[in-house]
């Protein structure tokens, strides 16, 4: 048997990572070995299904305590008699079958013959942006899906009088229930793929499945202030059941560019302004880009260091489903000059023997530091 690897490793997580670090570090993985993003890589595909296998048992609770305890073989057939007690196979009617049914049917995905059946849902990621996720955006995106069978009208059958009938294993549900070690896991019926029906005489086109795979194009709403990772839920856009059966949903995930000139952390957005030192010495204005496109003057005093920031209130990130705005902070950068004319160099030398004299005299403004390094030569 091949060696599973460890689930935590897959996510690259320490076993003791909290559901939040579970959470950041699967959307993570999830982008970087996504198929969209490395098609026709079979090895990041296969990662891709390790990542969700992993983050879909170690975000449960249960799950994961189960899995901290025996490991794969907690999701395995035979645990060691582990499973026994839970009776082996296909859980049919009466019996334990039931008792689950009534303690965790609603979280399985709803009882026996009952809930709402739906289609497979459909998961595309897109990449916007950080003026689009500021202002909003629809985008055009293109879908490999499932919608209703033409040449049958989604009922799955060549003969639309002949119809379709309840499928003779599910008994309607779509579903089937198996023992994988002690947990007891819902699967799509083997003879009617989930439909919950069955017909005599298939549609030569879609193969008694009602549906047919297809690309469409879906426009898709960014609201302004959507935020790197974001997931958009759009109900009922995902692919067609069949006859009878709802259409599962489309999740949009949101993938926001990095910029040249902005940072953004939260609805605050930061931008790194250098400035000559003369500029820094003397105090100045500039006038900085403001992510609406638009522009601010900023007031730098005399002195400034580099590393301090000011603040421009309002000007930030557009708050999602909100009129609020972030504020933007201006970071200030002081550059040296590399290259230096004859008359700069010698106007900076003059400076320097000036400052140098001042030193020598005691001034307060630079004898501060070079007083702590002479008192530590001296070992004082």
């Amino acid at each position: 048997m091949a060696t599973r690897i460890d689930y935590y490793e897959s996510l690259e997580v320490s076993r003791t990572a909290s559901q939040d670090e579970l959470k950041k570090a699967f959307r993570k993985q999830a982008m970087r070995y996504h198929p969209d993003r490395n098609p026709g890589d079979d090895a990041a595909e296969q990662k891709f299904k390790e990542i969700n296998e992993a983050y879909e048992v170690l975000k449960d609770e249960q799950k994961r305590a189960a899995y901290d305890r025996y490991g794969h073989d907690a999701f395995e057939g035979g645990m060691g008699g582990m499973g026994g007690g839970f009776g082996g196979g296909f859980a049919g009617a009466g019996g334990l079958g039931d008792i689950f049914d009534q303690m965790f049917g609603d979280m399985m995905g709803g009882r026996r013959g009952g809930g709402r059946r739906t289609g497979a849902d459909v998961q595309v990621q897109v990449e916007i942006t950080l003026m689009e996720a500021f202002t909003g955006v629809t985008k055009d995106v293109e879908v490999r899906t499932r919608v209703t069978c033409e040449a049958c009208h989604g009922s799955g059958s060549a003969d639309p009088k002949a119809g379709s009938s309840t499928c003779p294993t599910c008994h309607g549900a779509g579903k089937v229930r198996a023992q994988q070690g002690f947990f007891l896991v819902e699967r799509p019926c083997p003879t009617c793929h989930g439909s919950g029906r069955t017909v005599a005489n298939p549609c030569k086109v879609c193969h008694g499945t009602g549906t047919e795979a297809k690309t469409e194009t879906i426009s898709i709403d960014i609201p302004a202030g959507v935020e790197d990772g974001t997931r958009i839920r759009m109900a009922g856009k995902g692919e067609a059941g069949g006859e009878g059966v709802q259409p599962g949903d489309l999740y949009v995930h949101i993938s926001v560019l990095s910029h040249d000139i902005f940072q953004r952390d939260g609805s605050n957005i930061y931008c790194r302004v250098p400035l000559r030192m003369t500029q820094a010495a003397l105090g100045t204005e500039v006038e900085v880009p403001v992510v609406d496109g638009g522009r601010s003057k900023v007031r730098i005093p005399a002195g400034t260091q580099t590393g301090e920031t000011f603040r421009l209130r309002g000007k930030g990130f557009s708050v999602l489903r909100s009129s609020a705005r972030g504020d933007m902070y201006i970071q200030v950068s002081v550059e040296t000059p590399s290259h230096l004319t004859k008359r700069q160099r010698e106007l900076l030398e003059e400076f320097e023997k000036e400052a140098g004299d001042d030193h020598a005299k005691g001034s307060p403004e630079n004898s501060g530091f070079f007083a702590k390094v002479r008192d530590f030569f001296e070992g004082r």
